[in-house]
């Protein structure tokens, strides 16, 4: 037997003191991390993320003063989210993500194998949400393919089908809400009592507030219509109804289009508007007239004040999204913001003909041509809009009248109006031609081979035996 000396003895007594020192030390500070003693909600996160020992015990310890026995995975990361403001990179966040996996095999050791599988289905809980509540604009994320990527992902086994429908299904009918700090939850609140307060907000995100001195272009009674939310997609049977007994909501109009909603016959008077997030409303006016008037001011007001776009980010990625437009005001004079949108016309009237003409090959997967007819459809959508924009303000700036009523009657076709809704004058439109009503008493012979019929031709030397 050999025993250490003195020296040796002194060193691992030293780093045993130290190891206890940090330990302490990580627990004093989880702990004031968890009462917000001294620190603010967005500051957690990074003491807990780091890529050292003493940042892992801080979370781990952290992570202690959470109890999530008896609770469903779902249920305990919702608890965790609403606390812990979890920013940062990749890796950042899987770190953390780590040690609550840690935390909950450790509180239900029973329902899952070992802590790498509770941090596997974390990770795959956390993509769920950003696929099926994120900006997606192709097709979400099915039950089935969520069982398959998960598959073998359970320590080399599957997990239960059962548990993974009921997680996919707790996560489709309800996101996962994040914390919100101090910061953030106080402009919040400042913002609300005070309207007027606009200068700190997001113009991606934020819906601001009317500004009460801002002209008014029109105001009336509508009959409202949700019919597509954001992206498109199709809402619920609630908000798919008509309906005037509804509260007060602003409802952004910059890169909108509104015009007159020909395939809808239920309801007369009625047009559509798609938003800049691509939702889709119906309203309806009380007269032809009315609705006529609300088309043409919603794209007037659209086109003064609609900012121009960003140019496309540049990536890897193969898939189209759909650029966010911002929701600023525009600065720019009349002159410039027709040029402007003249630019943008030409643009997406070059890229909508170089996009017909690169047709996907005929052996590309289903996903490939999806993605072709949703850039088909926002390259279709965008030209439309600046066309309508680039019609409006050149013959708004070629008579100058600021009277809107004026403006109408320049706009709208008496004639059409009748008929077909908000149309433009004849000398804007094609040539105005009076047809001549056919004779009805003409009759025109056509040869077998012209005859479109389902039925069987008989022919002539076989009509008496039939």
């Amino acid at each position: 037997f050999s025993f250490p000396s003195s020296e040796e003895g002194t060193y691992v007594e030293t780093v045993a003191n130290i190891d206890h020192q940090d330990r302490e030390a990580a627990r004093c500070l989880a702990l004031r991390l968890f009462q917000l003693d001294g620190f603010q909600r967005s500051q957690v996160a990074p003491h807990l993320q780091k890529n050292n020992d003493f940042s892992a015990m801080v979370a781990e310890e952290y992570l202690s003063h959470f109890e999530f026995t008896g609770k469903t995975l779902d249920v305990a990361l919702r608890s965790l989210l609403k606390e812990l403001i979890l920013t940062g990179e990749t890796q950042e966040r899987e770190r953390v993500l780590f040690q609550f996996s840690k935390r909950f095999h450790s509180c239900n050791p029973k329902d899952f194998r070992s802590a790498d599988a509770v941090h596997t289905l974390t990770c795959a809980l956390m993509l769920l949400n950003t696929d099926l509540h994120g900006q997606n604009i192709g097709k979400s994320m099915s039950l089935q393919d969520f069982i398959i990527n998960l598959d073998g992902m359970n320590d080399g086994d599957c997990f239960s089908r059962d548990l993974l429908k009921g997680m996919y299904n707790s996560i489709r009918n309800e996101k996962l809400e994040w914390a919100v700090g101090e910061k953030l939850t106080n402009a919040l609140i400042a913002k609300t009592e005070n309207p007027m307060n606009r200068k700190k907000s997001n113009p991606f995100i934020d819906i601001p507030c009317p500004d009460p001195q801002a002209p008014i272009y029109r105001q009336g009674m509508l009959c409202r219509k949700v019919h597509a939310d954001t992206d498109g997609k199709r809402t619920m049977f609630s908000l798919s109804t008509f309906s005037i007994n509804i509260p007060t909501f602003y409802l952004l109009v910059h890169h909108a289009l509104a015009e007159r909603a020909s395939e809808y016959t239920k309801r007369p008077h009625v047009f559509r508007m798609q938003t800049a997030d691509w939702r889709v409303f119906l309203f309806q006016a009380q007269t032809l007239e009315e609705m006529n008037s609300w088309i043409v001011r919603i794209n007037l007001v659209a086109a003064l004040f609609s900012s121009p776009p960003f140019p496309a980010a540049i990536g890897s990625q193969k898939r189209f999204v759909r650029p966010i437009l911002p929701s600023a005001a525009c600065k720019l004079g009349l002159e410039e913001q027709l040029q402007s949108h003249e630019i943008w016309m030409d643009t997406f009237t070059d890229d909508l003909t170089e996009h017909q003409r690169n047709l996907p090959d005929s052996k590309s997967r289903a996903r490939d041509w999806e993605d072709y007819h949703l850039k088909e459809e926002y390259l279709r959508f965008e030209k439309s809009r600046y066309e309508m924009y680039v019609k409006l303000m050149a013959l708004r700036m070629q008579n100058g009248c600021d009277d809107l009523g004026t403006f109408e009657t320049l706009v709208i076709d008496p004639a059409m109006d009748q008929q077909d809704g908000c149309g433009l004058k004849r000398s804007h439109s094609s040539p105005s031609l009076i047809p001549e009503n056919p004779s009805m008493g003409l009759r025109v012979k056509r040869n077998i081979s012209e005859r479109r019929t389902y039925r069987r031709i008989i022919p002539k030397r076989n009509k008496n035996v039939i």
